[in-house]
């Protein structure tokens, strides 16, 4: 709870010394390393590039509380909180949405272009007004699962060191897990490991987002709808479950084709388009994102009482 308490109140400040960017660098030297192009070689250098920045997160993380429990059991406890803290991004991903709306409501495209590339790995620049909302949207219902659900669940069920090995999962994925020509072979076993690691935070995320839609839109059984409807619709196994959610929440249609690195990619769409996108669905959206992780947050701490009891 102490960690979620210091993520609401402080987000991600710029200039703390995230364990991400040491992951990042870790697996961007690695790419460098040890990609051959061949495809035999490049599996097994993947496997062993995924599996190795992940026993080091989880092993540093451990030594780090380790220590600090050498000092005392409440300097272990702060360090386990912070370390929390920084799996933790639902401040932050509210943050960036929130930029990207004030930018739209001054017509801004430009800062608001500039704002959305903290959410999204699409061009920005191919976005116009309409892509900017659906693109923040979309970015608000998956991130919901991979930046707070997910990184608590293995918090709460596991403690530091697993919230640390999830996050570097997380971070392989969205480095090498790519079915691009160098990531196909290399980067299949982190995409693997993301697809497993999220098979229960995605669900618990959509489920979460649909009972908030009865608080928030009233939408949640048009939400429940379009999840059984269209969430096995997405490449991954997992990211079209709160996407599928969020857009029957909201009566939007998300996804679709988007541009990724200059290139267009034909992705699969969720829900049916009720109503245009414009900023009072985007405000709704980040009202739905707080409160499915705040119903997110019981699902999972109950499912620690159920653990410990049993």
């Amino acid at each position: 709870m102490g960690a979620v308490a210091i993520d609401l109140l402080c987000g991600d400040p710029p200039w703390m010394p995230h364990p991400v960017r040491l992951m990042g660098l870790a697996i961007a030297s690695g790419d460098r390393l040890l990609h051959t192009g061949s495809p035999r070689a490049d599996m097994v250098r993947g496997a062993l590039l995924a599996i190795s920045v992940i026993a080091a997160s989880l092993l540093l993380t451990w030594l780090v509380i380790a220590i600090a429990q050498a000092v005392s059991p409440y300097a272990a406890a702060i360090v386990g909180m912070l370390i929390g803290w920084t799996a933790l991004s639902a401040r932050g991903l509210d943050d960036a949405a929130r930029e990207v709306a004030h930018a739209l409501a001054r017509d801004d495209l430009a800062t608001a272009r500039r704002a959305i590339r903290a959410l999204v790995g699409r061009d920005p620049e191919s976005l116009d007004h309409d892509g900017l909302i659906r693109g923040t949207i979309e970015s608000l219902a998956e991130n919901l699962s991979d930046g707070f659900v997910a990184p608590l669940f293995f918090l709460v069920l596991v403690g530091p060191a697993g919230a640390m090995a999830y996050k570097a999962i997380n971070t392989l994925d969205s480095m090498i897990g790519y079915r691009s020509e160098r990531y196909l072979f290399f980067g299949r076993c982190a995409a693997r490991l993301d697809d497993v690691a999220n098979l229960i935070p995605a669900r618990i995320a959509a489920m979460a987002i649909a009972a908030a839609s009865a608080l928030v839109t009233g939408r949640a059984k048009q939400s429940l709808r379009t999840i059984l409807a269209d969430a096995h619709k997405h490449d991954s196994p997992n990211a079209g479950y709160p996407e599928a959610a969020m857009a029957g929440a909201l009566g939007i249609r998300l996804g679709g084709d988007a541009y990724y690195g200059g290139e267009l990619e034909h992705r699969a769409q969720f829900g049916t388009a009720e109503r245009a996108p414009d900023l009072a669905t985007l405000n709704s959206a980040r009202s739905l994102m707080w409160t499915a992780a705040a119903l997110s947050l019981v699902v999972v701490l109950s499912l620690r009482m159920v653990w410990t009891i049993s």
